[in-house]
């Protein structure tokens, strides 16, 4: 036994004393093609951990593992190298060849991958580094004023989402945005990625990228690509951020001293209800107390080996909204495996995330919006005794911070996604993908307004719905009112697809063939109201304890009955492209989709797409020029579908109730039919012709796209209005309208400076679009070329609308009186139908066109710069020639009820006699333009620290430090999705300004 002991022990010693003989001590230079050193390129030795990073001078040394160890270096921007230690040289000079053109990055193009040298589509590819940062709860909020033609609207409320519009609006229905596919998993909702955990974002713009896509692409699909682990390294990362936001801009209301002044000069006079001799600044009154925190905290572990690699990562976000009651809470946990097999012919993937938010949201945010504009500052916030200040005599006045305290509104959802994954290589060329997802979203929302609701007559309590939504009134029942929903939504998919990739000598041909089946279940759960509470501390949570039969005539909502559905989705899809000699490329997608969802008639459609493009710089002739380093003309057309907007029952006959009627001396409930069946429903197709230019040039210094598109929406759904003898409900979903967009869209990319200690680089993005209704109307339903709507129903605008649905004019597009000034009198008069002046126009009558919301041009320009170890990023974002409709300086212009309702600063001027000054007309219509400086960043790069710390970077962020402007209300930053774009209706949630101070550290 001893000498068993002896032999292990003598084993060991030699063992240790081969290894640590075998270690080598490696120095070096890294440089780039010109031979400037490199500071910050990364030295790693294969299979292990070990790593460097060159100082100043772009040196290094290193402790490898061994004398046979391979080194791996990489630097942004240029090809990553291997070096293959050979045991007897221990100085290396190494030359990095640069990557500036991106022309062999992989693009993610749907059921595949693609070198984007040989791309004959529009597609702009984001990496994850190169996202907005910021406070950012709202991965929508990430892309804004980066891809060119993608039109992105936020405001500063952290519990709503930004809306996204790619090249234009295709349609009249409610769902505008771009289809999202996250790690190859379809119609995945965006808010179960964490910004940290993004590698790539790839926005497929024209039809030939987005066929493929089928029924679900008309708006544009965007590619999400989350980060995998490496099996050459073994990494921890952290990167968290603190910060804090505070308002950026506010109406400019008059204050007690300025209002008090204006009433006496004009004999006006407060109510002793209203006027208690305060000064209250009202909009700050529902702001939270001090400044709004944010914080985000990403943990991620990533590494793998030979045969398999994994990532795991737990995000939690939190931020704080400017207003009172307003918070936002998230965590994402996500973990990703791949695991090769059978000689590495078999790879197995799993990938499982799941996302926890908590909304909590302002009670009764836009009426509070409203009261806080318009709300008395001579009424205080609360009364002597502590009580809230109110005076329920006058209709419509509510104390806004009342409507806070008082009331309660809660979101919390949980978002589990998680696919099953298996590749397959097989002889000859082939490969076959089969992908298993399933999505399960589960919604609970609650609201509670306690006993002081009850004091608010319900004959004048209107809410304050978004455009193009009116008004309608809202009753709080009796001793405090609840409501309460959960819902369950359930995606299941299966997509299997076989790809043929093959070289013929100068010939690539590269085949996908596909199958996709989705099943939708959506809104199961239930929803139920009540009223009559004990006491007040219960909440939403104890809707048992009410007591709602006492109160007469009290009927519990218990939610649509529309809410529950099931819709199936089936697809079978081809693809080819044809590669010869890497300067003639073709390719073209044809797929077939059906979905329940549409007439029995037409349930199933066919979305097929071309597009060619040739690498000139190929070519002999360009051979020996230096000014091109790649140059390729392409081009494209295809027709993608939308059938997004649509519900289950969109086709169907569906009857319910209809009210009551009087007979025999009761009140009878009637029922009969309230929407009418179309079998003959089908999708809406958009078909998208594209013309490009992709170019580098100065051996790839500066890079560009050029892309010109004409993109037409036909047998759009929209519900025309019949003659009741044929249909008796009078409407009918049907297809019909035609919506057009043309534009054009640069991208431009420099390396301006380079040297070994600076650099400046530079991007630069425009876009500009046209948009059309072509045709409203449906052969067999005629109901005229124009529809009136957005009617925000401010006082005194009774029957007033801003916009109108117009063939030859764009969505969005004005249409109201036309204002003329002010007559002898000083009473504001307008124009009439036929040009002349009139101080008592008529609505819908006198009206004329006055601008469009559609802006001219969209602007994303940013710059990078880095001195040693610091860096720099600036980044502008614009949009120009839009109009908005300022409804809310009009409802707060009306001199007349100064004594009532507070009115703006630059509404002093006015007379109290004029009654015409605040009728919504083009006197309230202005230029929407706006140049913001949306993120600057300053960081500062560490680098190795210690043993165990790589990497570590502190930076310093502020979003939205200002912003250039004519526009008159708080933010030019209005509504640009939905129907009802451009207008400010006494709903904006203000903007923030936002300083954080952020920390990434890798091990």
């Amino acid at each position: 036994m001893e000498k068993l002991k002896l032999l292990l022990l003598a084993f060991f010693f030699g063992f240790s004393i081969n290894t640590w003989a075998q270690k080598i001590e490696v120095s070096g230079v890294i440089l780039d093609e010109k031979g400037i050193p490199l500071p910050a390129a990364n030295v790693l030795e294969k299979g292990t951990g070990n790593t460097v990073v060159t100082d100043f001078d772009g040196k290094f040394k290193f402790s490898a593992s061994n004398k046979n160890a391979t080194l791996i270096i990489s630097f942004i921007g240029f090809e990553d190298q291997t070096l293959k230690l050979d045991g007897t040289k221990t100085n290396y000079s190494i030359k990095l060849q640069p990557n500036t053109t991106n022309l062999e990055q992989v693009v993610v193009v749907g059921y595949g991958k693609g070198s984007r040298k040989n791309l004959t589509t529009s597609v702009t590819s984001i990496k994850g580094e190169e996202l907005n940062r910021g406070a950012i709860s709202d991965v929508g909020q990430l892309l804004q004023g980066k891809v060119s033609g993608l039109n992105i609207s936020s405001s500063g409320d952290p519990t709503r989402t930004a809306s996204v519009v790619l090249r234009g609006v295709s349609t009249l229905n409610s769902s505008q945005g771009p289809f999202y596919v996250i790690d190859g998993v379809p119609g995945v909702d965006i808010s179960v990625i964490s910004p940290d955990d993004i590698a790539t974002i790839d926005v497929l713009k024209d039809a030939a990228a987005t066929a493929i896509y089928g029924n679900r692409a008309a708006n544009g699909v965007i590619m999400v690509t989350t980060k995998k682990g490496s099996k050459d390294r073994t990494q921890i990362a952290y990167n968290g951020y603190v910060g804090w936001e505070e308002v950026s801009n506010q109406l400019d209301m008059m204050n007690a001293d300025q209002l008090r002044a204006f009433t006496t000069k004009n004999n006006l006079n407060f109510t002793p209800e209203n006027d208690k001799g305060a000064n209250t600044n009202w909009q700050k009154e529902i702001l939270r107390p001090g400044r709004a925190a944010s914080s985000s905290h990403n943990l991620s572990m990533s590494g793998g080996g030979a045969h398999g690699n994994y990532t795991a990562s737990l995000t939690s976000l939190n931020k704080e909204g400017v207003m009172q009651k307003s918070d936002f809470s998230r965590i994402i946990a996500r973990l990703s495996v791949e695991q090769f097999a059978f000689d590495d012919k078999v790879k197995f993937g799993l990938n499982v995330t799941n996302s926890k938010s908590t909304y909590q949201n302002v009670p009764q945010r836009n009426t509070v919006l409203l009261q806080a504009a318009s709300y008395l500052p001579v009424s205080p916030v609360k009364n002597a005794n502590g009580t809230f200040f109110e005076n329920f005599v006058s209709p419509g006045y509510f104390n806004p911070a009342a409507l806070i305290e008082h009331g309660t509104d809660e979101t919390k959802t949980n978002n589990l996604v998680g696919n099953v994954t298996a590749e397959v290589k097989l002889p000859f060329g082939f490969t076959y993908n089969l992908n298993i997802a399933h999505q399960k979203l589960t919604t609970s929302h609650g609201e509670f307004y306690d006993s002081y609701y009850s004091q608010y007559n319900s004959a004048n309590f209107y809410n304050n719905p978004d455009p193009p939504l009116t008004k309608t009134l809202v009753n709080f029942g009796i001793n405090g009112s609840a409501l309460r929903n959960s819902y369950e939504n359930t995606n299941n998919i299966i997509e299997s697809f076989l790809t043929w990739d093959k070289a013929l000598g100068s010939h690539k041909i590269k085949a996908v063939l596909g199958y996709s089946w989705q099943e939708n279940t959506l809104g199961d759960g239930f929803q139920a109201t009540t009223t009559n509470f004990p006491v007040n501390n219960v909440g939403f949570n104890n809707l048992a304890l009410s007591n709602y039969t006492s109160v007469n005539g009290y009927v519990v909502n218990f939610g649509d009955s529309k809410a529950y559905q099931k819709t199936r989705l089936i697809g079978e899809f081809v693809r080819l492209n044809y590669n010869f000699k890497d300067k003639y490329l073709l390719q073209g997608t044809i797929r077939r989709d059906g979905g329940s969802m549409f007439g029995v008639n037409n349930r199933w459609g066919y979305f097929p797409s071309v597009g060619g493009a040739w690498r000139v710089d190929k070519e002999n002739f360009m051979q020996n020029q230096k000014f091109f380093s790649d140059l390729k003309f392409r081009g494209s057309y295809g027709v993608t579908g939308n059938s997004s907007g649509f519900n289950a029952y969109t086709a169907q006959f569906i009857s319910g109730s209809l009210g009551t009627f009087y007979y025999n001396g009761q009140q009878i409930g009637a029922y009969g039919p309230n929407q009418a069946a179309n079998p003959d429903l089908k999708w809406e197709k958009t078909a998208t012709a594209n013309i490009g230019l992709d170019f580098a040039i100065l051996k790839g210094r500066i890079t560009g796209s050029i892309d010109v598109y004409d993109k037409k929406t036909t047998d759009m759904i929209f519900n025309y209005s019949v003659n009741p003898v044929l249909v008796p409900v009078g409407t009918i979903v049907a297809n019909g309208g035609t919506m057009s967009n043309k534009g054009i869209e640069l991208s431009l990319g420099a390396a301006i400076i380079k040297s070994a200690d600076f650099s400046w680089s530079t991007n630069l993005n425009l876009a500009s679009n046209k948009n059309k209704i072509v045709k409203l109307t449906n052969p067999f339903f005629i109901g005229g070329d124009s529809i009136r709507r957005v009617q925000p129903d401010g006082g005194g605008q009774t029957g007033s609308t801003l916009q109108i649905f117009k063939e030859g004019r764009p969505l969005g597009q004005f249409f109201t009186l036309k204002y003329a000034g002010k007559n002898a009198d000083g009473v504001s008069q307008y124009y009439d139908k036929n040009g002349n002046l009139t101080t008592t126009p008529l609505n819908g009558v006198d009206y004329h066109y006055a601008g469009s919301a559609q802006p001219k041009l969209l602007l994303g320009w940013g710059n990078n710069f880095q001195y040693k170890k610091f860096d720099l990023s600036i980044f502008f974002r614009g949009v120009f020639g839009n109009k908005i409709f300022n409804a809310t300086r009009a409802d707060l212009f009306r001199p007349s009820t100064a004594m009532t309702n507070n009115i703006l600063v630059d509404a002093g001027d006015e007379s109290p006699n004029d009654l015409n000054s605040y009728k919504y007309s083009s006197r309230f219509i202005e230029d929407g333009s706006y140049l913001r400086l949306d993120n600057m960043t300053l960081g500062y790069n560490f680098g190795k620290v210690g043993r165990y710390i790589n990497s570590v970077r502190i930076y310093q962020t502020v979003n939205n430090l200002f912003v250039i402007t004519k526009y008159s209300g708080i933010d030019p930053e209005v509504e640009q999705g939905g129907t009802a774009p451009g207008v400010d209706s006494n709903n904006f949630y203000p903007k923030t300004r936002t300083y954080m101070f952020g920390l990434n550290v890798i091990f």
